[in-house]
């Protein structure tokens, strides 16, 4: 004998397979769409050439050029220079700004001391920490600049040397001599370029 299964008098099946049939779609549409991408990436790899414009493009986020250019392993690098830049520079402007609000106190108040870690220092040491201070912020500002010029400098030249391919024929090899002369044995150096 066949009994009939009420839907109703079970809600907790029905929506335990209709979960099940979202999460078996939402996998194949997952699978078919990463599947189809990186097939249209291959064939686009093969019309696309690798641009070292585009590279410095994306280089203008920090690292994002370097990644483009397959050197992922420098982005820790760039990163840190920046973090350890950020630093230096907070810590050169929270002194700078103190030592100046020191000075500034001092010339007002008929050099009364505000800061009592350095009461036993004169004005002038004052303003010579504030100005030392004060060229240190401004030199960790241009490093800064530098160093992320560095960064577009370094996506764009490795952007030209992307498609750059050192195989096993080229070898340089440096090997020490002894040459003869008149005067006796001499050392020297034989460098040889194979190709």
């Amino acid at each position: 004998m066949i009994q009939r299964v009420n839907k109703t008098s079970r809600p907790h099946l029905t929506l335990v397979s209709s979960s099940r049939r979202l999460v078996v779609s939402l996998i194949f549409l997952f699978i078919l769409f990463f599947s189809s991408f990186n097939s249209a990436r291959a064939q686009l790899a093969v019309y696309e050439e690798h641009s070292p414009d585009v590279a410095l493009r994306w280089s203008l986020i920090p690292g994002a050029g370097q990644i483009y250019n397959g050197q992922a392993w420098k982005v820790p690098i760039i990163y840190g220079a920046f973090a350890g830049m950020g630093y230096l520079i907070y810590d050169n402007y929270k002194n700078m700004k103190m030592f100046k609000d020191e000075y500034l106190y001092r010339r007002n108040n008929f050099d009364q001391r505000q800061l009592e870690d350095y009461a036993s220092y004169p004005t002038e040491n004052i303003y010579n920490l504030y100005n030392d201070y004060n060229k240190n912020f401004q030199l960790m500002i241009i490093i800064t600049a530098g160093i992320y010029a560095l960064n577009l400098v370094d996506a764009y030249v490795f952007g030209h040397l992307y498609g750059f391919q050192i195989d096993d024929n080229l070898t340089l090899n440096i090997a020490p001599t002894i040459g003869y002369t008149p005067l006796g044995p001499s050392p020297s150096l034989t460098v040889g370029l194979h190709f």
